[in-house]
């Protein structure tokens, strides 16, 4: 059996925390994009575009082109936009993706206003002291109306706020807050940026290998997936299968960790296509990948997304085991590898 090619561990790690650092809640995404498009532009067989939505498209010609097919995985993010300059000149947020509340309350956050200035501040309820509360700060709801941006400036006011260029709709990114330690990685917006620094790394060692894919295959990074519209274009017609790649959702009743990639046979919109499944499958035990398989009731992925708007394609979808899904989340370098190696083997197989 031929071996995969040998992944460059540290260019993974590094390029996933470069990623992570780029803020890049749904809706801006061009950054993240950019950081993405970069890198592969070091390799001049691939073919690289940006679609209408500000998608970027890669295409990589194959050993073959009978039977082309397809990966994804989304560098957008979790965020929110300004809803409000309140009167006291704090900001109401409207969420962008899943996420509650409390999973971001305190949590530091960056303004990108429509004038190009940033300013910081941080998610708060609405009555945060304890000292001046008491019993509400455990007993009020984590909602959108009772939360607010604090911002790291001097107003106290609707009109100081929109002095400092504040307006509404302006994007609200908060802070990965990256951490390495002995493995682990531990940082917000994992989901999905794991997955495209595991797919890069994995187009950097078959490029030192001197390999190609088996067939020509579209690398496909969506920007609008944790609003449920992002892979449902930017496909070539042709394409025979979609392997998506996003995270695998660690947590009590799962066989999900986070030392393993994982095979999600079924999520929230019904199951995979079982014969892409089962090849992956067969893959990993082929190359000793370590790998589980899971199911997942409050998941959905870009692959059902592009079955929703009538891709007749076989969709798969594979990622890294992480903990605190939508939270403070948190894989290992194990994770991380077993990922890549898992998308060499189905790139060459």
């Amino acid at each position: 059996m031929k071996k995969l090619p040998q992944l460059d561990e540290q260019f993974l790690v590094e390029f996933l925390i470069s990623l992570l650092n780029t803020p890049s809640p749904t809706g801006f995404t061009d950054n993240a994009i950019a950081v993405v498009e970069q890198s592969l532009g070091e390799f001049p067989d691939l073919q690289l575009k940006r679609n209408r939505k500000g998608a970027l498209v890669a295409t990589w010609p194959g050993e073959r082109d009978d039977a082309p097919r397809a990966l994804t995985a989304h560098v957008d993010t979790l965020g929110a936009l300004v809803k409000e300059i309140k009167t006291n000149g704090r900001l109401k947020l409207s969420p962008i993706g899943g996420f509650a509340w409390n999973t971001v309350e305190g949590e530091g956050c960056t303004v990108f206003s429509s004038e190009g200035d940033t300013l910081r501040g941080s998610v708060l309820l609405i009555q945060a002291s304890g000292h001046v509360y008491g019993r509400k700060v455990r007993e009020t709801k984590r909602e959108d109306a009772n939360m607010e941006l604090r911002l790291d400036a001097r107003s106290s006011s609707k009109t100081e706020t929109a002095a400092l260029g504040v307006r509404v709709g302006d994007l609200v990114a908060f802070d990965p807050r990256v951490e390495l330690n002995h493995g682990f990685v531990r940082s917000r917006h994992l989901d999905d940026k794991a997955c495209v620094a595991a797919l890069l790394a994995a187009v950097k060692a078959l490029h030192a290998a001197g390999e190609k894919p088996a067939q020509t295959t579209t690398l496909h990074f969506s920007n609008y997936e944790e609003v449920g519209h992002g892979a449902a274009s930017g496909f070539p017609q042709d394409i025979t299968e979609l392997v998506v790649l996003d995270m695998a959702a660690v947590g009590e009743g799962q066989t999900s960790d986070e030392f393993h990639a994982t095979l999600c046979v079924k999520d929230s919109r019904g199951p995979y296509h079982q014969g892409l499944s089962q090849k992956l499958r067969q893959l990993a035990e082929k190359h000793q990948i370590a790998y589980k398989t899971d199911i997942y009731p409050y998941y959905d992925s870009d692959g059902q997304t592009f079955w929703r708007a009538g891709g007749d394609v076989a969709v798969a979808l594979i990622g890294p085991g992480i903990d605190a899904s939508h939270n403070y989340e948190r894989t290992h370098t194990d994770a991380l590898v077993a990922t890549t190696q898992w998308i060499m083997a189905y790139l060459l197989s």
